[in-house]
């Protein structure tokens, strides 16, 4: 066993893949954060609301006011030097930062895929990416390297695998496997999509697209790994996430993970693409593989693979903590986030919130607006962390206008994957006496239905 692991250790593999996978991943985050800045959603998500959600234990970060568009640009340069491979460790690390920096921010903004991104990011610090095809490669002979450890690209292929499978694995509901939902709700809007719009009505649509939806998130990682199914199952990963983009809006997520799958094939792909790369802006390949092919094996720290390992098992292990908490995951969300569901409920919610003075007994509701953009106030309704962080918000706003004694309670209702809304907060709870915690919602009212399955 153990000269099995030693063997495994130490193989060495040909680059090639690893630089592909970098220098894609950072032209891709460069176009994203061009992306996100050209559309004003800075602006729109950081600078103009008055209030922003927390992640636990990260109350610290916050918006930093004009300054965020700097934080933004760091991010955006750093990305492209993760792509050219310039100061790569440096620019890497700088990336990592500023990206969850910005994704702790507000959590009304969390996607799973700015989550992959950071996973990967941090990854990608203790990989050897720039050791070939790069300018810090370029620009110093004894960096340059033909070959990197097997496992530095096999650990991004597990990651892609644990992505996949966990999302297939969430799937396996009876909401997503006997009703079709949420999918028999969002489909039928799509109506206006040429050539699409008429199948998305169609009933059996949603269920062999929810089905599916199942099957190619369980298989497609393994379909992958095979090398005779490999090139069959890339087509099917460019079908499922260009039809994906179509009918949503993800953003660049579906081209950030087509181009990740690229990491599975074999080496003489990547020299083809580097090619194709150096081609197109007048690089000399033949100079850059010259350089890396008389360079002697390098050496890597002996942290980053136990780092890594230990970050895999986390990501394998870290989805199922909701199984520590009673009640329907999807109602209560507690271990929800950060578990690689991907798009699994549709849930609408209202939450009037209401302030007392606990001795005199006045009390007056709350209007939202004043203090939620409405994609804040659409996300607070639906989610119990939300909806307690906010009435510790009142409390702590009113309280710092002269008002004594608060009290925050809420009236809510919520509406999970086409059910009849029903009651979602305990009414009688005052909220200002309740913590933000790990601990169970006991709070929340239970949800008057059952969902089978993981």
């Amino acid at each position: 066993m153990n000269n099995t692991f030693t063997t495994y250790y130490k193989q060495q593999v040909e680059a090639a893949p690893l630089a592909v996978f970098r220098v894609f991943f950072g032209v891709m985050m460069l176009f994203s954060v061009i992306r996100f800045w050209s559309y004003g959603w800075i602006d729109k998500l950081y600078l103009q609301p008055s209030f922003s959600f927390s992640y636990y234990g990260f109350e610290w970060i916050q918006p930093l006011g004009i300054y965020t568009y700097g934080l933004f640009a760091v991010c955006g340069i750093s990305a492209l030097c993760v792509a050219l491979g310039f100061k790569y460790r440096i620019a890497v690390i700088l990336f990592f930062l500023s990206f969850t920096y910005i994704e702790l921010m507000d959590k009304t903004t969390y996607l799973n895929h700015y989550y992959f991104v950071s996973c990967v990011s941090f990854m990608m610090i203790f990989l050897p990416a720039h050791r070939y095809f790069s300018v810090d490669a370029y620009r110093n002979r004894s960096l340059a390297s033909f070959t990197v450890p097997q496992w530095t690209i096999d650990s991004l292929k597990v990651m892609l695998t644990v992505v996949y499978f966990f999302a297939g694995l969430a799937k396996l509901n009876s909401d997503w496997l006997v009703e079709a939902m949420p999918l028999k709700i969002w489909l039928p809007s799509k109506y206006d999509i040429p050539l699409l719009g008429d199948l998305m009505q169609q009933e059996w649509v949603h269920y062999a697209f929810s089905y599916g939806g199942a099957g190619y998130d369980l298989l497609i990682p393994f379909l992958l790994f095979y090398k005779r199914t490999r090139w069959f199952a890339f087509a099917v990963v460019v079908v499922f996430h260009v039809l994906t983009r179509v009918l949503f809006p993800i953003g660049i997520f579906p081209y950030v993970m087509i181009v990740s799958a690229l990491i599975f094939f074999d080496a003489s792909v990547h020299h083809k693409i580097l090619a194709f790369i150096s081609r197109l802006f007048k690089i000399s390949k033949e100079k850059i593989d010259a350089l890396a092919s008389f360079s002697t094996k390098k050496s890597i720290s002996r942290i980053a693979p136990i780092t890594i390992a230990v970050f895999l098992c986390i990501q394998a292990l870290v989805p199922w903590r909701y199984l520590a908490y009673p009640g329907e995951l999807f109602w209560t969300e507690e271990g929800y986030r950060f578990s690689w569901r991907v798009m699994l409920m549709e849930k609408a919610g209202y939450a009037q919130f209401t302030v007392k003075d606990t001795q005199s007994g006045k009390q007056f509701a709350i209007d939202n607006r004043d203090f939620l953009t409405p994609f804040q106030e659409k996300q607070m309704s639906t989610q119990p962390d939300f909806i307690l962080e906010y009435a510790h918000f009142l409390g702590t706003h009113f309280g710092s206008q002269g008002h004594k004694n608060i009290a925050v309670f809420v009236e809510s209702y919520v509406a999970l994957n086409g059910r009849l809304s029903q009651p979602y907060i305990d009414p009688k709870i005052d909220l200002m006496q309740v913590k933000n915690s790990f601990a169970p919602k006991d709070w929340l009212l239970p949800f008057n239905d059952k969902i089978e399955g993981l």
